[in-house]
Order: structure tokens, then C-alpha cells, then sequence
């Protein structure tokens, strides 16, 4: 098992790419604590694969958007964890819009929950990652932060701030053994793309050279990669994870 003994905190934990880096993780026997805004439907086969694997999932509960809960919630897991060997900044909505259309507290929502959350979760974890002087940093950015799209201006410019705070982030902590680094998905099947139009489906696909969309376990095991040993050269890096899209 390539996780065996880690703990791990991931944010968005109970669907999506966010549910699948959870269910690895726990398959690679990394103990979770994943956080989500309510009971999920995830929890109980989460903690079945847990059971399974002979380690633990914990699910919590914090608003990304509220930093005062948010901040207790990820203290709360940090002390009953013990310490996290990795961070998966994983927690994102979308409130898309043309640019000039857009209201400001969509603007504000989804850079709180996409961008600054992540420099919440990690402000509190890395400095408990830096005393140990060991870590991994795992910050969900999207093709999208690389090269942009239309009604998304939020979107992107949360995903784009995410590879800047990364690399920035490896600088600072890199000569303390934490790595920090994102992974960037193109087109990936979640509800986010569920449900976008058949039209504009075909129009991403068409761009995508393997020609199929991405599946959340494509977007696991690049995550498992990142926050395994066989990565501890790596840090400051985002990995895309596109079927070839940005090439």
C-alpha cells in the first residue's frame, strides 16, 4: 500500500473527484478526515472501505465559506488527528456567468471556497507539517486556472490563483520537507460537468486528443502519486491531468 500509516485531511470529500481521492487514499491505507457542509451519502461507504483497508474515515462538517468555522473545524481535525502527513485542498463550487453579468457575491463565493479556503486549511496544516518537517500539499486547480474559459471568470481566476499560491507556497516550505504541489484536470465526469449542454460536451471533447472525458480515479491516482514517497522530489509543480488538452 503505497499510503500505509499516513493521515490525510481532503476537503469536498463526499462526492465527486473529492470522494474518489477518499476512497484511494483509504484503499492505500491512509486514515481520512474528509470535510464537507453536511452528513453526506458518501460517509458510510467511505468508512466501509476504511473498515476494509484497516484504517479510519472521519467525516466533519465547516461552511468554506464561513473562515471562522472553517478555521475551527480544520484545528479540530488537526488535533484529534494527531498531525497530517498529507492536505488535499480539494473544497470548490462554480457560479458561472459572462463577466459583466456577474455578481459580486458570486464573484466572492467562489474565490472563498475555491481559493481561500485552501489558504486557510493549509496556513494551519503546513505549520504543523513544517515542525515535523515532513508533508504533502495537494491543491485542486483545473486547466481552466491555466487557460481560461468564458462565463468562468471567477472560476478561473480562483483556479489560477491556486497554481500561484502553490508554487509560492513550495518556496516557502520546501527547505522544511513539505511539498506543495496542484493538480490541474481538464474534462472530467462530476457533477460540476454533468450538467453542462450535449453541444458544448462534444465541443471539450472534440479538444481533448485521447478523446474521452476524465473520470474522478484518473484524478485519484494522480493524487496518490503526489502524496506517496514515490513523489519526494517533487514539489511546486502543477501536474495536468487533461487527456492532453493543455499539450
Amino acid at each position: 500500500m503505497l499510503l500505509s500509516g499516513k493521515k490525510a485531511l481532503i476537503t469536498g470529500s463526499s462526492r465527486g473527484i473529492g470522494k474518489e481521492i477518499a476512497k484511494k487514499f483509504l484503499t492505500e491505507g491512509a486514515s481520512v478526515w474528509g470535510i464537507c457542509t453536511k452528513p453526506s451519502a458518501a460517509k458510510s461507504e467511505l468508512e466501509e472501505i476504511a473498515k476494509e483497508n484497516n484504517c479510519e474515515f472521519y467525516e466533519l462538517y465547516a461552511n468554506a465559506q464561513d473562515s471562522e468555522q472553517w478555521t475551527s473545524v480544520i484545528k479540530q481535525a488537526l488535533e484529534a488527528s494527531g498531525g497530517f502527513d498529507v492536505l488535499v485542498n480539494n473544497a470548490g463550487i462554480t457560479k458561472d456567468g459572462l463577466s459583466f453579468r456577474m455578481k459580486k457575491e458570486d464573484w466572492d463565493a467562489v474565490l472563498n471556497v475555491n481559493l481561500s479556503s485552501a489558504f486557510l486549511a493549509s496556513q494551519i496544516i503546513s505549520s504543523d507539517m513544517i515542525r515535523k518537517r515532513s508533508g504533502s500539499i495537494i491543491n485542486m486547480s483545473s486547466i481552466v486556472g491555466i487557460h481560461g474559459q468564458g462565463g468562468q471568470v471567477n472560476y478561473a481566476a480562483s483556479k489560477a490563483g491556486l497554481i500561484g499560491f502553490t508554487k509560492s507556497l513550495a518556496k516557502e516550505t520546501g527547505s522544511r520537507g513539505v511539498r506543495v504541489n496542484a493538480i490541474a484536470p481538464g474534462f472530467i465526469e462530476t457533477d460540476m460537468t454533468a450538467v453542462l449542454n450535449e453541444e458544448l460536451k462534444k465541443t471539450m471533447l472534440e479538444a481533448v486528443p485521447l478523446k474521452r472525458a476524465g473520470l474522478p480515479e484518473d484524478i485519484a491516482n494522480a493524487a496518490v502519486f503526489l502524496a506517496s514517497d514515490l513523489s519526494t522530489y517533487i514539489t511546486g509543480q502543477v501536474l495536468g491531468v487533461d487527456g492532453g488538452m493543455g499539450c
